[in-house]
């Protein structure tokens, strides 16, 4: 689907108002948890999902939205911690809500992936050192995502 305006992302994350950019443009993301993958050897954290294209569809009550698969990493991770997520159901389909950078020390901070459900995903990383980059051509969603508040 060719979208007049789109250009596909590549942002990178460096501190952590950089992170909320990243949160910004992922809410509302899916993915599948066998997409997610932490490779400590390369200190990297990373998973592909389909994000709502909010930048062609924030304020459009009515279609059409857009998504695309996106790939994310998070390197100089030292240790990943899960919360309420299942890693054993692979085929899952989970939808981020949020992420977040919490300063811990001086050389180490925390980078949370928030899940709807009340899954989390605690990144420990000694820097913040992020890239999103848009990977497919754009699609139509069959609807815009909704939180229900007022």
């Amino acid at each position: 689907m060719k979208l007049k305006n789109y250009t596909p992302l590549r942002l990178v994350a460096a501190d952590p108002e950089d992170i909320d950019v990243v949160s910004a443009c992922l809410q509302d993301s899916v993915m599948k948890v066998g997409d997610l993958v932490y490779v400590p050897r390369e200190r990297r954290f990373a998973f592909v999902t389909n994000r709502f294209i909010w930048e062609e569809g924030s304020s459009r009550k009515r279609g059409p939205f857009v998504r695309v698969r996106t790939g994310v990493h998070f390197d100089d991770v030292t240790g990943v911690k899960v919360r309420n997520i299942r890693q054993d159901a692979k085929s899952a389909v989970i939808s981020l809500l949020a992420v977040r950078f919490e300063r811990e020390s001086e050389n180490s901070d925390k980078i949370l992936l928030e899940f709807a459900g009340g899954g989390e995903i605690v990144l420990k990383v000694e820097a913040v050192n992020a890239v999103l980059t848009d990977i497919s051509e754009p699609w139509r969603a069959q609807s815009k995502p909704e939180h229900g508040l007022a």
